[in-house]
């Protein structure tokens, strides 16, 4: 299959119809869902709000964040995220834990180098397979803040190279669907 190649990314072709949205979740498949929504609930991580749980089943959640300080570059400002609440969308899908969530940021989306502007995220432990890093021990809490350690962890308010030829041509296609490449731990 031929692959469009830029610095963080691979892409299949793949037909635009394709969808990991969950359409009949079983009753089993919806009790890790569920339970981690109920831990939610519980114990949310500081920093961030389960705005809503929507969907078949509520497998679909939207998470508010609070943006963080960051390290800064030379000469750089830490507060580029600090003040501002970002918007996180998380969908299941039915094989949940074993296989990661859909997680994206909406609009507007942070200007990080490991984030495109249409929401798509550029980090391990949002991906299965070859080189992505999920694991079923990962939770939406731990997730986020893993996404806000990346934030935190920036000092280049900058988009990712490639990020307007990406964004052509995925459209809003899940990130799922990209055959991701992590090379850069740094930021």
């Amino acid at each position: 299959m031929p692959f469009l190649e830029l610095s963080h990314y691979q892409m299949d072709s793949v037909d635009i119809e394709q969808s990991i949205l969950p359409c009949n979740f079983s009753a089993g498949a919806l009790l890790p869902v569920h339970s981690e929504l109920k831990e939610w609930q519980r114990s949310p991580p500081e920093g961030f709000a389960l705005e809503e749980a929507s969907g078949q089943d509520m497998t679909q959640w939207c998470i508010s964040m609070q943006g963080p300080e960051c390290l800064g570059g030379p000469g750089m400002s830490k507060d580029f995220y600090l003040g501002k609440v970002f918007r996180v969308r998380v969908r299941f899908n039915e094989q949940y834990p074993i296989q990661a969530p859909e997680v994206v940021f909406l609009d507007p989306t942070p200007v990080h180098p490991h984030i495109y502007s249409n929401g798509h995220i550029c980090l391990d432990v949002l991906y299965d397979g070859q080189s992505g890093g999920w694991s079923p021990a990962l939770t939406i809490s731990k997730i986020v803040l893993s996404l806000q350690s990346m934030l935190a962890s920036n000092s280049s308010p900058t988009r990712p190279p490639g990020d307007m030829d990406y964004c052509q041509r995925v459209g809003t296609r899940s990130p799922k669907l990209t055959r991701w490449v992590f090379e850069d731990d740094k930021v």
